[in-house]
């Protein structure tokens, strides 16, 4: 499956480079214009939308357009910038990541290889099958409403509701597949809504039973086979490592307020933890927090840390794996099952870290990495 990608730039020197680039990676790139653009961002859909800042004004107009223009697809959005002192500007205006120029190929190779692992998740969330069934919905602080669904995905769906939506709203839906004998209870948001009553609705909170159900259903039922999930990202360093999160050395860092997934290996042992991205340095490293809903979970991160500390001189192998481009607003990881916060010097850092470039970060990280050294003295 070819992926297609939108290349806004006048520079010819990095089209020149990020064009095979793309295309290893299997994705399609057309190129035009700032114009241009958003006249194609109207007409097309696009995988990814990669922006020239050379025209700050124009760019900032393309990625607003792409924005808009994703809200069904979720577009990744990528910047080309020349001042590295712009780059929080530009994450502000909606790019996902950022490209130093001039763009050479290794860099292009690393920055480019997390991108298209998120473009193929996305595309797998959002690819859909047709249907027409009957689905039970209940509003949060709202009504209960009858509806047809239109067409379901492992991560979300389409639904035609009696009365309009609003976008944000929190929903519990409740249908019957079509093989007449599998009962789904979800519960979801509503990503878009149009005053028809159609509405596209994103799954939160899925349990793995339930999530499993809906793969297999989508798989054995799509037209055309959906696309393989992305491969890991191996290419990471874990530098500092806390109950409520951690930081990654990696060439290849996702978005801020994107979902992960990440794989701890050490010897013998093995954790999975979901997270969300806190903080991205571009070509450096990220900062995650990490899910800890509950006790369990918590104590698996827990136990890894004790497992580190009894081995000193350990380094553990580090997978990192997309799983949604943002996560739901109402994202609670730093909560604890019972609703305290993490006294966490490490999450607090990730938490705020808006106002400090990579180097006054990098310092703080230092810092309050001696300070625990010392507290566990």
């Amino acid at each position: 499956m070819t992926f297609q990608a939108l290349l806004v730039s006048k520079d010819e020197e990095a089209t020149a480079v990020l064009g095979p680039v793309l295309s290893g990676f299997g994705v399609g790139v057309q190129s035009c214009g700032y114009p241009d653009a958003i006249c194609r961002l109207t007409e097309q859909n696009f995988d990814a939308v990669i922006v020239d800042y050379d025209d700050p004004h124009s760019a900032a107009l393309v990625l607003q357009n792409a924005y808009q223009a994703s809200a069904r697809n979720n577009a990744v959005t990528i910047a080309l910038l020349s001042d590295k002192t712009k780059v929080r500007n530009v994450f502000g205006e909606g790019a996902n990541f950022v490209l130093y120029k001039p763009v050479s190929e290794p860099q292009a190779q690393a920055s480019l290889r997390a991108a298209t692992a998120l473009i193929k998740r996305e595309r797998r969330r959002s690819f859909r099958v047709p249907v027409q069934i009957p689905v039970q919905l209940r509003v949060q602080n709202g009504p209960d409403l009858e509806g047809i669904l239109l067409d379901l995905s492992e991560d979300g769906m389409d639904v035609l509701a009696a009365q309009p939506l609003c976008p944000a709203a929190g929903i519990s839906a409740s249908f019957t597949l079509p093989d007449g004998t599998t009962e789904m209870e979800v519960r979801g948001e509503v990503a878009w809504a149009n005053p028809n009553g159609q509405s596209g609705v994103r799954f939160v909170d899925l349990s793995e039973n339930t999530h499993s159900t809906l793969r297999q259903w989508v798989t054995a039922n799509a037209p055309e086979l959906p696309p393989d999930d992305p491969e890991p990202v191996s290419q990471c360093k874990l530098t500092d490592l806390s109950l409520g999160g951690c930081y990654v050395e990696t060439e290849s860092p996702f978005p801020e307020k994107s979902g992960i997934v990440l794989c701890l290996k050490a010897e013998d042992m093995e954790v999975q933890a979901e997270g969300m991205v806190r903080v991205m340095h571009p070509e450096f490293g990220m900062g995650i927090e990490f899910a800890s809903r509950t006790a369990e979970q918590r104590a698996q991160v827990g136990s890894f840390i004790d497992f580190l500390t009894s081995r000193p001189g350990t380094l553990p192998e580090l997978l990192v794996t997309p799983r949604t481009l943002t996560v739901a607003d109402d994202y609670d990881g730093h909560a604890s099952a019972n609703g305290e916060e993490l006294e966490d010097s490490l999450l607090q850092l990730l938490r705020q870290h808006e106002s400090m470039s990579l180097e006054q970060f990098v310092q703080a990280l230092r810092r309050q990495r001696n300070s625990e050294e010392v507290a566990s003295s």
